[in-house]
């Protein structure tokens, strides 16, 4: 079954916005491997200059010192790029810096051997360029580069219709398959991979019903901001139930029921768009305020318990708040208890108002 509905989820085209998240979350994850290839291909291709030039007797050149500083200058801004689509062209200018940095390097030996070190230089740049999370038409764009500076038959004196050059073309072709191929179902197993995991935090921290963050959510982010969420001002706890919810799934059914808590919850969303806030189960809600001041608080939670009074509707309804100030002391639990006890005031006491716990 499990397999099933995978396949289902997987069968359907990713949007262009999820695509760009996808891209910018596999950059990001990515981003000090990207650092590390440049500096290992910055590092053997040093390495192969260093000994053309000792042993070829040619002498470490100005050309080369040039190479060297653009690729660094390439590396030490990627290090600061924190966005994708900006990584898809350093890449492509790095591509074509350090392949004509090592046709650079291959011009030093001997003719014979050009062809077999242009190939296996193409062979390390196509590899490497294969794991690194770039769009399809930036690896594209890498790969035309990368054969159009180390072409083996361009000033080699191989012709591709001799023994040697005819394999030299159908290794390129087969090297260019295999890459091309081993990068498009990498990069479709990274996209699955992250739509199915998405959808299952979805599943796990989403309510299906609202569309907004559940207990399980409201817990970790509300912990989060009691642990480490500024201090310079108070934290409050709400609260928040639908007045009377019992009567309206009697009287008008389960249907109307839901559509009560969807517009409650559009109604959170929308007031409280600054604070974190759930559905905790059932009619009940919760947000939590951090650095806010009490007159701010009074503020959103009038302005709350009036639009979901005021809401043009066939079943109108109100709602309680309950709000308990987050002492420094207090957990999560505690500030919970005391913004329930607060609620219970509330109901108690009229409905349709909020009430501070004392």
């Amino acid at each position: 079954m499990l397999k099933t509905i995978e396949a289902q989820v997987l069968k359907q085209s990713a949007p262009v916005a999820l695509k760009a998240e996808f891209a910018q979350d596999d950059f990001e994850r990515l981003h000090g491997f990207c650092v590390l290839i440049y500096m290992a291909s910055i590092s053997i291709w040093l390495l192969f200059v260093l000994i053309v030039s000792v042993r070829g007797g040619q002498g470490f050149t100005v050309y080369s010192m040039i190479f060297l500083v653009a690729l660094l200058i390439i590396s030490i801004t990627l290090g600061f790029t924190r966005n994708a689509r900006h990584f898809q062209w350093i890449n492509l200018v790095f591509v074509l810096v350090i392949t004509l940095g090592v046709r650079l390097v291959i011009e030093g030996l001997p003719m014979d051997l050009h062809p077999g070190w242009l190939i296996l230089a193409a062979s390390s740049i196509l590899y490497s360029a294969s794991v690194l999370p770039l769009n399809r038409w930036s690896f594209f764009g890498a790969t035309l580069l990368t054969w159009v500076v180390l072409n083996p038959f361009f000033m080699t004196n191989t012709s591709v219709f001799e023994l040697k050059g005819t394999m030299v073309f159908f290794y390129g072709v087969f090297l260019t398959a295999l890459t091309l191929y081993t990068f498009l179902k990498l990069r479709q197993a990274k996209l699955h991979n992250y739509i199915m995991s998405k959808l299952l935090l979805d599943q796990a921290y989403v309510d299906a019903l609202t569309d907004i963050p559940n207990r399980r959510s409201f817990m970790a982010a509300a912990n989060n901001q009691l642990e480490h969420g500024p201090r310079q001002r108070d934290h409050y706890l709400a609260m928040i139930d639908v007045d009377n919810f019992k009567k309206v799934n009697d009287l008008y059914g389960h249907d109307i029921g839901d559509e009560v808590l969807k517009r409650v919850a559009a109604a959170i969303k929308t007031v409280m768009a600054d604070f974190e806030y759930a559905r905790l189960g059932g009619e009940e809600f919760g947000v939590y305020l951090s650095g806010v001041r009490r007159e701010d608080v009074e503020t959103l939670a009038a302005n709350l318990c009036r639009v979901v009074r005021d809401e043009p509707t066939g079943h109108p309804v109100t709602i309680s708040m309950g709000l308990a100030r987050v002492e420094e002391h207090d957990t999560l639990n505690l500030a919970l208890i005391k913004a329930d006890r607060a609620l219970y005031e509330s109901k108690h006491t009229g409905k349709d108002r909020y009430t501070f716990y004392q």
